[in-house]
């Protein structure tokens, strides 16, 4: 399990609670937790993407060997 992944678990954990909980205070607090979950999975995957791609060799610039 990938860490954007482990991310969008926590948050769902907090989706839980938040449905189990008696008072909205502790509803509300829930709720934001599992929200500020899915935006770090959101932006672990963004940042994994921005590697992805400056890791990937460029069409635009051709190898050149050494001499």
């Amino acid at each position: 399990m990938n860490t954007s992944e482990r991310f969008m678990r926590f948050a769902a954990e907090c989706e839980i609670m938040a449905k189990s909980s008696r008072s909205p205070e502790s509803r509300l607090t829930w709720r934001g937790l599992a929200e500020r979950w899915v935006r770090c999975a959101k932006l672990v995957d963004s940042h994994d993407a921005i590697d992805r791609r400056s890791r990937r060799p460029s069409a635009k610039a051709p190898y050149r060997h050494a001499h």
